[in-house]
């Protein structure tokens, strides 16, 4: 499996970023599909999990509200949709395949991981 996460960029507080993240290899339908971020010295963390056939979807406390993860199973496709960006949403995003609905946030329970993308939000 592959997962390539696009989309990231330099942006102000309070705009949108729209994240996309390809998949290809093994067929998209058969998983669910997570988004994980990593900051400068922290641990990477659980933000969104969207099951396979999207009827259930998990947020992190922290972006609850303003991010929407969604997918495309026509194109083996993810996406994160971040409005209102606070500077402390900076950070790598990764996209993961795989995962678990009980515990979306267990790193551990995702089979396939994409390279990551940089988002930084300026103050």
């Amino acid at each position: 499996v592959q997962l390539q996460a696009s989309g990231g960029g330099l942006v102000q507080a309070g705009d949108s970023l729209r994240l996309s993240c390809a998949f290809s290899g093994r067929t998209f339908r058969d998983y669910g599909m997570g988004w994980f971020r990593q900051a400068p010295g922290k641990e990477r963390e659980f933000v969104a999990r969207i099951s396979r056939s999207s009827d259930r979807t998990s947020y992190a406390n922290s972006v609850k509200g303003r991010f929407i993860m969604s997918r495309d199973n026509a194109k083996n496709s993810v996406h994160l949709q971040m409005n209102s960006l606070k500077p402390e949403d900076t950070a790598v995003y990764y996209c993961a395949a795989g995962g678990n609905y009980w515990f979306p946030d267990r790193r551990d329970m995702y089979e396939y991981w994409g390279q990551g993308t940089q988002v930084t939000v300026s103050s």
